[in-house]
């Protein structure tokens, strides 16, 4: 039994009801352990295979890379703890997959929104969730907010991070809260007096309540990162932070091979939530690309990480990272 992958259609439940259906069919879940997976009502999931196998979506042969997607996100849960993954098959092959992981974010989104079990929900920024924030359709939020987790401000205008929170409002109608911050300030006690301002406080506060915080990963890699490209550090800084032994950036953290912490001077300076904030609620990363698997694993490691979403060549890379049993 296997089924044809569309990315075509997010808006009108067809992919949702494709990967219903590859779980229920292929995977051989339960209609219930479906629900648990996609992170959906079990009434949906009935009604997502139903209509997955009214419209021919399931045909009478064997898909393979079907199949190993499956097969990977049931490894990545085991090896490193994960509540929640999801692996997309590749329909490009470009070095950032932003198709694939933009659907694979869009979805996990509209599925929160839809539960409304998480009232306050933190937002990262970047390429990615930016995809993400661009295919998710027009969905009522239903009282749900959005909070930014970390400050954006950069010096190159076509990265301002800014956008993801704004593009949420936008496809939602959501109430939204950004940090009109820095990523980074020039001292420990510039960001203590920033952070004693009362509407500054507030921000952060509703950040800390956020049950559901959605983010990015990033890497240290001087011509990948996110964070030097953008003009968030310099690239000098960032230099000093991978000789430091950090390998994965999270929120503005950062981690070795082994998910250690790695401080720097930079860690006193960032706008961020506080580590301990981190490990509070769930963290779900949606991250992938040739450049990426070394950072990811690294946050893995860190065992932060309630969720991730990516891409099928990524998921490879991890399973052959991943540390001897």
């Amino acid at each position: 039994m296997a089924l044809a992958w569309n990315m075509s259609s997010i808006e009108d439940d067809e992919s949702l009801a494709t990967r219903a259906a590859w779980l229920h069919f292929i995977g051989g879940l339960t209609q219930g352990e479906v629900a648990t997976r996609m992170n959906i009502q079990s009434v949906k999931a009935h009604r997502l295979i139903a209509r997955a196998n009214r419209d021919g979506l399931i045909r009478v042969f064997i898909d393979g890379e079907v199949a190993e997607c499956v097969a990977l996100e049931d490894k990545l849960r085991s090896l490193y703890g994960l509540a929640l993954c999801e692996v997309a098959p590749t329909v490009d092959l470009d070095p950032l997959p932003l198709r694939s992981l933009g659907m694979l974010g869009a979805r996990f989104l509209r599925a929160a929104l839809e539960k409304r079990d998480d009232p306050v929900i933190g937002l990262g920024h970047g390429r990615t969730l930016a995809a993400c924030i661009n295919q998710l359709p027009r969905t009522k939020a239903g009282g749900t907010r959005f909070v930014s987790l970390l400050g954006g401000f950069t010096r190159k205008f076509e990265a301002n991070p800014f956008d993801v929170i704004n593009r949420v409002a936008e496809r939602t109608d959501a109430e939204t809260y950004v940090m009109p911050l820095p990523f980074v300030l020039n001292s420990a006690e510039d960001r203590a007096i920033l952070m004693a301002q009362k509407g500054i406080e507030a921000v952060f506060d509703l950040a800390r309540e956020a049950s559901l915080k959605f983010v990015g990963i990033g890497t240290t890699d001087g011509g990948d990162a996110s964070l030097t490209a953008s003009g968030m550090i310099e690239r000098c800084e960032m230099t000093a932070i991978k000789q430091a032994g950090a390998r994965g950036e999270i929120l503005g953290h950062f981690f070795d091979d082994r998910g250690k912490r790695v401080e720097t001077d930079l860690s006193a300076r960032t706008m961020s939530l506080s580590f301990e904030d981190l490990a509070r609620g769930k963290l779900v990363a949606v991250a992938g690309g040739q450049a990426k698997p070394a950072a990811i694993r690294a946050i893995l490691a860190s065992g932060l990480l309630h969720g991730l979403l990516t891409d099928e060549r990524t998921a490879r890379s991890l399973v052959d990272l991943s540390p001897d049993p």
